[in-house]
């Protein structure tokens, strides 16, 4: 049986990971970045045929809601949206030249992700069939130091996608929360301090499409992280704060010369 998927971020790490993952699997795939060498390079390696890529930016919204439009029309109605486009980058408060930063980080992980369902929605809605995807992160669980930007952004796309799945009920549309904890991706090849547990692309993408045929609300990934964010939930500030007072920080967009 055939199916389609679209997957915004879809040259990076992860999503890839997705698209190498459900093209296996059959599906026809429309596939967002910015880059057409590196669409083509990628729908190039993938199995199967029709596949569609596609230059785009989540921000803009118009842009990604017609995106979203023309893969409907050139493919059929999407059964998956996979909402992965995101960007990790260090942020503190203090520094005027961070909200800037800020501000992108969230246009990017939150309004972006929203931008992406909005375009699927109208069709799922009315045909009552359909499973929005939204990439949250570990990090969304409890604030990291000097990651004000992106945790704050994840903790927001955890919220957002609760509230939307629950909406979106009353209308057999599915909205599913995959959590990553470390994947070995761009995002995190800077990052100065220890990643334990972390996956490569392609196998978090394969527990991750096992928990979305699977149904699952919300997963996170692996179950090592998962039983760690339980125990970060539950610890006491002050002991919270006492960990992660000495630890190693993401680069500031300065520090990485962006």
């Amino acid at each position: 049986m055939s199916f389609n998927v679209f997957i915004t971020g879809a040259t990076g790490g992860i999503g890839a990971g997705f698209a190498r993952a459900y093209a296996a699997k059959g599906a026809t795939l429309g596939l967002v970045a910015h880059h057409r060498d590196a669409l083509d390079h990628l729908i190039s390696e993938l199995p199967g045929n029709g596949h569609r890529g596609y230059v785009a930016d989540v921000t803009d919204r118009d842009g990604i809601i017609q995106t979203a439009h023309q893969f409907e029309k050139e493919v059929g109605p999407a059964d998956v949206v996979i909402a992965n486009a995101g960007i990790s980058i260090g942020v503190k408060t203090q520094y005027y030249e961070d909200l800037a930063v800020m501000d992108r980080v969230f246009r990017i992980n939150v309004i972006g992700m929203a931008n992406t369902f909005h375009g699927f929605l109208p069709s799922m809605i009315s045909r009552r069939a359909g499973t929005l995807v939204g990439i949250g992160s570990v990090a969304g669980i409890r604030g990291l130091p000097g990651s004000e930007a992106y945790c704050a952004s994840k903790s927001a796309v955890i919220t957002y996608c609760e509230s939307l799945r629950i909406e979106m009920k009353k209308s057999n549309v599915e909205v599913i929360t995959i959590c990553p904890g470390f994947v070995r991706t761009p995002l995190t090849a800077m990052n100065p301090y220890p990643m334990p547990f972390i996956l490569e692309p392609d196998e978090f993408a394969r527990r991750a499409v096992a928990a979305i045929e699977a149904h699952k609300t919300y997963a996170v990934i692996p179950w090592q992280m998962a039983l760690l964010a339980k125990i970060m939930r539950l610890a006491p500030n002050a002991l919270f704060d006492r960990i992660l007072m000495g630890r190693k920080q993401k680069p500031r967009a300065k520090d990485m010369g962006k």
